[in-house]
């Protein structure tokens, strides 16, 4: 509870009773008491007299002369002068209040608060309403109704034990006068309402936010209306999206700059002048943005990865005009070697064999450049000869006889016939992918060194897959064509045993397949190493042909091996020998199939397969 003690003026109200009552047209000869200049008498119709008061903008005493004098008592309250609480005690108000001058706008107002319990309390204020303009209170024990006289100029209030009294600031008129004090700050917002009492009469103002507008009048700018919360509102958002927008461009140019200085980096222009200088028109090879890259790839999503390497990472991505590719993203490449990976790009754009790997470009705006591949759909050779996740898929031995033919010729295209010579370098059986034909194409040249004509060899780091790495290359560190020779050996081994070129023997340790075939080809019958379906598919013959040339390629010594040309040939020869003596499809002849491949064209396809080998004229 707090207490209110009030200072309030006191004026003595004298009720005449006049012998008779006047009439109307009487009343200004009747009012002969209110001698003050400035006043004017209340008539009492109940019949009991008048009194008298002085006029608005005036107070003192109407009874005698010059009683009634401008109101001085009047102290604006100048906001902002000031930081005047708003709350008494604990109760909320949203006016300013307080004991210090101009925190009140009358004497009459000045209020001292005080947050005590006890009897000697004249009022306990039960509430404060800023809307209604009304203050509750209990009177206590010790205050009688005659203990405090209102001046109804100010306020008024029940004459029960529980008062409601009501004020306000004067008049909007009287206000207005005194406009620095005036309170309904917001001129255009807020509306001067002039308090009604249910007694009769005007004695006073309060401030109310127009039609449309919220808020507290009493505060500058605090009515707020609709149209300016929207444009509030639409400020912030368009201030965020503009903001949003700022900054996606200043990222998109911060990332074509960069991709700049990467092309830049990575030798974009040289690449740019060698695909120009094509005399021929041959080069088709495109330069791709990464963008379009990124978007082929989903952002190089990782449900497009096709594989992983110690060379990088491989990517399925579609591109706009709907075809698709294998997009290669390496680990790292020396910047020393940029020059000279632009140049491979260069090359091996311009080489156009049925069985490489086309190379349709390349992106430089990477910090790492990126290959795009033409994509061949059914893997690898290795998937096909050894993945448990195709038990239910066999290769024919007519079909690995004819990948092993194709994967030779390449090399020895690569080799011999390319306008620069090129070393694989990483020949192997995961590098021979199989298309939807399951024709071979070589692929991976990520460690592929350019020799001229005039080169035997190149003296390099060793590179390459164990198990599949020239020991002679690996000691000198000069790699050749016969390097490429040896690792092709090994693939010849891995259609003959059907084995991984690293397997786990029977006592549980890991073998190299080509030490474990050299040491068994001088001991035991090739038909106990070979594989049992190979062995049944092919003559003993084409098997004991395929492993003499294997172990031809897998020698020590380099020049002890051939040339994939005469591999090449060799091959060849022996088909041509199959051939001859073609006799009925085995158990297990027959094209490359799975369990969810079409039958139908299964069976198209070998019988196309059979009406070839029946057109061949033996000689």
């Amino acid at each position: 509870c707090y207490s209110v003690s009030a200072a309030a003026t006191v004026f003595a109200v004298i009720f005449l009773q006049p012998q008779p009552q006047p009439q109307r047209n009487e009343q200004a000869a009747t009012c002969a008491a209110c001698v003050s200049e400035h006043s004017h008498c209340d008539m009492d119709y109940s019949g009991s007299g008048y009194r008298c008061k002085c006029n608005e903008l005036y107070q003192g005493n109407p009874y005698i002369v010059d009683g009634c004098s401008a109101d001085t008592g009047y102290s604006p309250i100048l906001h902002g002068e000031k930081k005047c609480p708003r709350t008494i005690g604990t109760i909320p108000t949203e006016f300013p209040s307080g004991l210090e001058e101009r925190c009140y706008a009358r004497k009459e107002f000045r209020r001292n608060y005080t947050n005590v319990v006890n009897d000697d309390l004249a009022y306990n204020v039960t509430h404060i309403d800023i809307n209604k303009v009304q203050m509750g209170i209990n009177r206590t024990s010790r205050m009688d109704d005659g203990g405090m006289l209102h001046s109804r100029s100010l306020y008024s209030g029940s004459s029960s034990n529980h008062d409601v009294f009501n004020w306000a600031n004067l008049t909007c008129q009287h206000s207005r006068y005194n406009s620095s004090g005036y309170d309904c700050n917001n001129s255009t917002l807020s509306e001067c309402v002039r308090f009604n009492l249910t007694e009769g009469g005007y004695i006073g103002y309060r401030c109310q936010c127009k039609y449309g507008f919220h808020g507290n009048p009493y505060r500058p700018n605090g009515c707020k209306g609709l149209i300016v919360g929207f444009c509030v509102c639409f400020g912030i958002v368009l201030g965020g999206l503009s903001a949003t927008v700022v900054i996606r461009r200043w990222r998109k140019d911060t990332k074509k700059k960069l991709r700049r200085r990467y092309f830049q980096k990575n030798q974009g222009c040289l690449l740019e002048q060698l695909i120009s200088s094509d005399e021929n028109g041959s080069n088709n090879t495109k330069i791709f943005s990464f963008e379009e890259l990124e978007k082929a790839t989903d952002g190089f999503d990782s449900t497009r990865i096709l594989g992983r390497g110690g060379y990088g990472v491989v990517y399925k991505g579609i591109l706009s005009d709907q075809r698709v590719v294998a997009i290669k993203k390496p680990n790292t490449i020396e910047q020393s070697k940029i020059n000279q990976f632009i140049n491979e790009v260069a090359i091996l754009s311009q080489i156009n064999h049925r069985n490489i790997v086309q190379l349709l470009g390349c992106c430089l705006e990477n910090e790492v450049p990126l290959l795009v591949y033409d994509f061949i759909p059914n893997g690898s050779l290795s998937q096909a000869l050894h993945s448990s996740a195709n038990s239910d898929f066999h290769l024919s031995w007519d079909h690995c006889l004819r990948i092993a033919i194709e994967a030779a010729g390449a090399l020895c295209y690569l080799h011999s016939a390319a306008s620069m010579p090129v070393f694989h370098r990483d020949v192997k059986s995961s590098n021979i992918l199989l298309d939807a034909n399951y024709t071979a194409k070589v692929s991976d040249f990520g460690i592929s060194r350019l020799v001229t004509i005039e080169q035997t060899h190149v003296s390099t780091s060793i590179q390459g897959t164990f198990g599949y790495l020239d020991p002679e290359y690996f000691h000198t560190g000069q790699l050749n064509e016969k390097s490429d020779v040896y690792s092709f050996g090994v693939v010849l081994l891995e259609l003959l045993l059907k084995r991984e070129h690293v397997f786990t023997s029977e006592s549980g340790s890991k073998q190299s397949l080509s030490r474990y075939f050299i040491e068994e080809f001088n001991t035991r019958p090739i038909t106990e190493i070979a594989s049992p379906r190979v062995c049944e598919e092919a003559a003993e013959e084409e098997i004991n042909s395929i492993a003499s040339l294997a172990e031809r390629c897998l020698r020590p010594r380099g020049e002890e091996r051939p040339t994939m040309k005469e591999v090449d040939m060799a091959l060849q020869t022996i088909q041509k020998e199959r051939l001859k003596s073609y006799r009925p499809a085995a158990k297990y002849d027959k094209l490359p199939y799975s369990k969810d491949k079409d039958i139908t064209h299964q069976s198209e396809v070998y019988s196309l397969e059979l009406e070839f080998l029946s057109s061949v004229k033996l000689q």
